[in-house]
């Protein structure tokens, strides 16, 4: 019973100090974002339908798992994201900045030449993405990077 008391007592006093010292989050359970409603697969994800939790203390999130507004704000679902549950990393994209069919401006720089062109998409991409296109004067296929702009850039190879 003495020793029982005596762990009370240390306790109260390890918290008291942590909380004058600024340590309380080591104590606080971690804050998660989980869906508040059914999320369908390619509708863009807002803050307005993920609510934030607190973990229950001594529980953490899984590893794989989106928990944080900037990581999630702005993004796709690639699959249906139901309420009270973790989003996994792999079930979310970035939006696409050219979509398939679309025509889009096709780029060649090399040294002062730069060539343009118009081209079908024949893939979606985002900024970055390696994706097909077909030029509209000549029906050649070429391979190009989406460029923020949602134009492609092109190189020779």
């Amino acid at each position: 019973m003495i020793g029982y008391a005596l762990g009370s007592a240390t306790h109260r006093l390890a918290l008291t100090l942590a909380l004058v010292l600024g340590a309380a989050p080591a104590f606080a359970g971690e804050v998660v974002l989980i869906p508040n409603r059914v999320i369908y697969p390619g509708e863009t994800i807002g803050l307005t339908a993920l609510k934030e939790v607190t973990l229950a203390p001594g529980r953490r999130k899984p590893d794989g798992m989106i928990t944080i507004a900037t990581e999630l704000d702005g993004k796709v679902a690639k699959r249906t994201l139901l309420p009270g549950r973790y989003i996994p990393a792999n079930s979310v994209r970035e939006a696409w900045l050219v979509e398939q069919g679309a025509t889009v401006q096709v780029f060649f720089t090399a040294g002062v030449l730069t060539i343009s062109a118009s081209a079908v998409s024949l893939q979606p991409g985002s900024a970055g993405d390696l994706i097909k296109v077909r030029n509209v004067d000549s029906g050649k296929i070429l391979s190009g990077t989406v460029m923020a702009d949602g134009s492609i850039q092109v190189s020779a190879t």
